[in-house]
């Protein structure tokens, strides 16, 4: 017989809204993300001679072979600013945002026989990506800053205010991540085709959006269009910031943080709704 003074420790209820966060219950396995973190950087260098530096060395190489390619044989601008410098300030970013959306990407199947064998919000995973893949971008920005330093000392740089939106630039790459990466996870449940043609169209997406070009180097509707990419207004405030070159305005900016938002709002609906039914179609 149930003692009325009884009270449970843990309720499942698969009754939630689709909106509802459940914060304070992801805030209750605080210490499953540090584990998450922590396991996906371990594995991430596992059996590798370098480990770690490799943080340095991938952003330098793919520095120098941009500068190559799209500097020296496509003489692509950089409104002035230095080549170097310039391409790895678009690496850095980049790769942050595309590791980030990989990895979330594959959230349901990737973990499914977690998800199977045991209960926690499943918003934990993907949140854990997201910070696991912000320990790398720490790295790489710190490279950046050395680098920018010695440009700034001998003069060939002019920074401006705008280098005091970075916290909010990384904020809004974090949030369009971890929405655009619900959804993709949430659609290569019933999908698995999506999953093969993500890593393709992730490649294209980056030259649409001026990692390796300026926002001013497009002319007509191709610069009409830019504005609409959520990552251009980020790509061109932080080179507008650091280096003080590049044809940002805050009304790209801002055009950039309503779509964020909006996709993170429709990736939690969507998150929301198929982690009740993932196990079958997984």
């Amino acid at each position: 017989m149930n003692n009325p003074q009884q009270k449970w420790t843990e309720t499942i209820d698969a009754n939630h809204s689709l909106f509802d966060l459940r914060l304070r219950e992801v805030w209750r396995y605080k210490d499953l993300i540090y584990m998450f973190v922590k396991r996906d950087f371990i594995s991430s260098f596992k059996q590798t001679i370098l480990g770690p530096i490799w943080f340095f060395i991938n952003p330098i190489l793919t520095t120098i072979v941009y500068l190559i390619v799209f500097g020296r044989i496509a003489n692509l601008p950089t409104d002035g600013a230095p080549p170097i410098l310039f391409y790895l300030a678009g690496v850095t970013l980049w790769n942050y945002f595309s590791g980030s959306l990989l990895g979330t990407s594959y959230t349901f199947v990737g973990n499914s026989n977690i998800f199977g064998k045991v209960y926690f919000p499943r918003l934990v995973t993907p949140i854990s990506i997201v910070i696991s893949n912000l320990m790398r971008l720490g790295v790489q920005i710190l490279l950046f800053v050395v680098v920018w330093a010695y440009y700034l000392a001998i003069g060939e740089i002019h920074p401006n205010i705008w280098v005091l939106a970075t916290p909010f630039l990384i904020l809004l790459m974090v949030v369009f991540a971890l929405g655009a990466g619900m959804i993709f996870s949430s659609l290569t449940t019933k999908y698995k085709d999506l999953g093969m043609l993500l890593g393709f169209g992730i490649s294209l997406y980056m030259y649409a959006t001026p990692v390796i070009y300026p926002a001013s180097a497009l002319i007509g509707p191709f610069k009409k269009l830019s504005y609409y990419n959520p990552l251009t207004g980020i790509f061109e405030c932080f080179k507008y910031g650091w280096l003080g070159v590049g044809d940002f305005s805050p009304l790209m900016l801002g055009i950039s943080t309503i779509i964020i938002f909006v996709m993170f709002a429709i990736g939690l609906v969507i998150f929301n709704k198929v982690e009740k039914t993932f196990m079958d179609t997984v």
